[in-house]
């Protein structure tokens, strides 16, 4: 068995990365692409490993050199790889297909060891590695029968994605038998060279050969090992948080993207709060059937989008200004406010990031982080607080004050002259009493906000409603001089057209929005259950849709790190509490994930 690798080409989209070097030298992690193929085919006990290299191929060779690897190795040159495609480099090694068995590898793949293991260890003679289909791929996809025949390829030019679950993507990884290359694969390859060019894919032969009923060639699937194409620098980004040296290394990489989870295809995110069970099915295909217009079309402006929420939420026009985000709403209003701010710790550190001036922490007595408000008037009653930051329920503890309390906040707040800014954006998820509503719950209302100019309500839709793709937040005050500044702060088009038309809908499915707040709280009293009858586990109160823990003879890293191993994301907050115990937070998802993420938990 031998090698053959394909590295001529320029990667002209990873740009300053490969000015000087060719793809394959590009380093994931420290270490070159070329080097990690090369270290885990030299294990393999190969002939030799044949390198068809053109873009800076002398300084390739060089570095190969100083590698010390011991199976020998033969270069080939493709003196034009500038005008050729990868049939016209193959071509060139059609000599070594003929001699032995060959695994065919390109040079700009990222991979596993076990991935190679797997294609030695199959009977088969020839196979070509495949995975099933997901939204980082690109190129040609096929379709298999029951016997990993290839029945079908789909050009990427030609993919239906609503058939995305038939597709299969081949991983450019290969097992050739000397008998298939010499008597099929290499005529076929010379013969379609000679009638299409030189500036051609060899997958095309691959493609022909294998829609013959000779059925030579069939389809090796992966199963869960993992492996990444490298064409450009997000993906370079995302191969290095996968191929992290250790788990801790790659539970840092992925968290510090802050988002973008949908990119790990097999992640259950447990680290984000948002609903699981909004919107419903009929709201996104109302969303998919005006997607083409919502992408080609401006959305309005601030005026029209104020209007839009005004009316969902039931207060006046120039009471409520809509975010790109609540995240964007924070941002201007902590700028507007000056002197010394009460902040409430453990908390959301989003409010005080964007605030540089001195703050005053409150700091709940209880081990288990709840408080009321006569904790918080008592404690800033002397403080001199020009304001103070409430996120109710609050992240992370999940600690719940009633609207009652919350009244009776409000008016200490104003005869204190104390600006009062209350986050709600997890109110929804709190139980309501037999005579209560939904909207019960919020101080999104004109009769309240009118108590106090400087009351200040935020609510983050992303997070209650589920779309947090569309970035969408609102802040509500009797303040109109305020928001007034805040809309001509923010950009006039701050709002896209998905989420404007997400305003524009939702009041119709409010009915399906209070169905999805009573399967969340199910969901959360079945995952609280579940979470206490683990041993080292001790689950604090929470009225949102999540729940703060505190571990007991385990490290919170240590449980992070182990439960990404199985694809699960938690947060890890003992280095936000510095108390020397160890805490996580964990999000509600759906029963059947919750289950997933107990069986791993009462495994660890």
């Amino acid at each position: 068995m031998q090698a053959v690798i394909l590295a001529a080409g320029m990667g002209k989209r990873l740009k300053d990365l490969t000015r000087d070097n060719t793809k394959c030298m590009v380093k994931v992690n420290g270490m070159t692409m070329i080097e990690r193929a090369l270290r885990i085919l030299d294990k393999k006990k190969l002939s030799r490993i044949v390198i068809v290299v053109g873009y800076e191929g002398k300084k390739l060779i060089e570095y190969i050199a100083t590698l010390y690897i011991v199976t020998p190795i033969i270069y080939i040159e493709n003196p034009i790889y500038d005008k050729t495609n990868n049939i016209y480099s193959l071509a060139l090694a059609s000599e070594y297909l003929c001699m032995e068995d060959t695994l065919l590898l390109e040079s700009d793949l990222i991979f596993e060891e076990s991935l190679i293991d797997a294609l030695l260890e199959d009977q088969r003679e020839t196979l070509a590695l495949v995975d099933k289909f997901e939204s980082w791929m690109d190129g040609t996809c096929m379709e298999l029968d029951e016997e990993d025949c290839i029945v079908n390829f789909i050009p990427g030019k030609c993919l239906k994605f609503e058939e995305k679950e038939n597709y299969y993507k081949t991983v450019n990884i290969y097992k050739f038998s000397q008998h298939f290359s010499k008597n099929t694969y290499v005529p076929f390859l010379n013969a379609y060279e000679k009638a299409m060019g030189e500036n051609e894919y060899y997958e095309s032969v691959i493609k022909l050969i294998a829609l013959l009923e000779t059925k030579e060639i069939r389809a090796k699937r992966l199963s869960g090992q993992i492996w990444y194409e490298i064409d450009n620098i997000q993906d370079l980004n995302i191969a290095e948080s996968l191929f992290a040296e250790t788990e801790e290394e790659h539970f840092d990489k992925i968290v510090s993207s802050f988002g973008g989870y949908w990119r790990y295809t097999h992640m259950l995110d447990f680290f984000y709060l948002v609903n699981p069970y909004y919107p419903p099915k009929k709201m996104v295909e109302e969303l998919k059937s005006n997607f083409e217009i919502l992408m080609t079309q401006y959305p309005s402006g601030m005026n029209v989008n104020s209007l839009l929420v005004a009316n969902n939420f039931g207060v006046k026009q120039q009471h409520i200004v809509v975010g790109n985000g609540a995240a964007e709403l924070i941002k201007s209003l902590m700028e507007r406010i000056e002197g010394k701010i009460g902040f409430i710790y453990p908390t959301f550190e989003e409010y005080p990031n964007r605030y540089n001036n001195e703050k005053v922490i409150f700091q709940p007595s209880r081990e288990d982080f709840q408080y009321g408000v006569d904790d918080l008037m008592e404690f800033y009653a002397d403080k001199e607080v020009s304001a103070i930051v409430l996120i109710n329920p609050d992240n992370p503890s999940g600690n719940y004050i009633g609207k009652e309390d919350l009244l009776r906040l409000i008016i200490w707040c104003k005869e204190s002259g104390i600006k009062l800014i209350l986050d709600e954006s997890f109110v929804d998820f709190a139980e309501t009493k037999e005579y209560e509503s939904v909207e019960d719950l919020s101080l999104i209302k004109e009769e309240i906000l009118n108590m106090y100019e400087d009351l200040y309500v935020i609510k983050s839709i992303s997070k209650s409603y589920g779309v947090p793709g569309f970035r969408l937040g609102i802040l509500a005050s009797s303040n109109e001089t305020v928001i007034a500044r805040i809309k001509r702060d923010v950009a006039i088009w701050n709002i896209n057209s998905f989420g404007e038309f997400f305003m524009q809908v939702m009041e119709k499915y409010s009915k399906d929005y209070v169905k999805s707040l009573e399967r969340i709280k199910h969901s959360r009293k079945i995952l609280v259950e579940g979470l206490s009858r683990i041993s080292y586990i001790n689950v604090f109160p929470s009225q949102a849709n999540f729940v703060m823990c505190e571990l007991d003879g385990k490290s919170s890293r240590e449980i992070c790190c182990k439960l990404l191993e199985k694809d699960i994301l938690i947060k890890d907050l003992s280095h936000k509490i510095h108390n020397g115990k160890q805490y996580i937070r964990i999000a509600v998802r759906n029963e059947k994930d919750n289950q997933i993420l107990l069986e791993e938990l009462m495994n660890i």
